[in-house]
């Protein structure tokens, strides 16, 4: 299994995003396919020292709906980060770029985020 590791010091949450997810599907790799997850491991470090304005942090919101009538939820962007830290925006922007099809939850599971 081979690591990539991003480092996260001064940089924007969407340019590391990419990055990462652009690894994880295995889309700079010669052997690319669709229906495979590459035996890839990305390390994104040092996440907390990202480049993240205040506003960004006040405006972004993450929501999530649980079905239910009146069951939606909204947190911003501060809020995640005090409840979950830096990583959880991470793997929210990295979710978000990753295919919408049954390998999505699997490759996931090949980040790691460090504070």
């Amino acid at each position: 299994m081979k690591n990539h590791v991003i480092d996260a010091t001064n940089k924007r949450l969407g340019r590391i995003a990419s990055e990462a997810a652009k690894i994880i599907m295995g889309k700079d790799r010669a052997d690319f396919a669709r229906n495979t997850i590459p035996e890839v491991t990305v390390v994104i470090e040092n996440a907390s020292k990202i480049d993240i304005s205040e506003k960004k942090l006040s405006t972004k919101e993450y929501d999530n709906y649980s079905g239910y009538a009146g069951g939606r939820k909204v947190l911003t962007a501060s809020q995640v980060v005090e409840k979950k830290g830096y990583s959880e925006l991470f793997r929210k922007a990295v979710y978000g770029m990753l295919p919408t099809n049954r390998l999505r939850a699997k490759m996931i599971k090949h980040l790691i985020v460090k504070e």
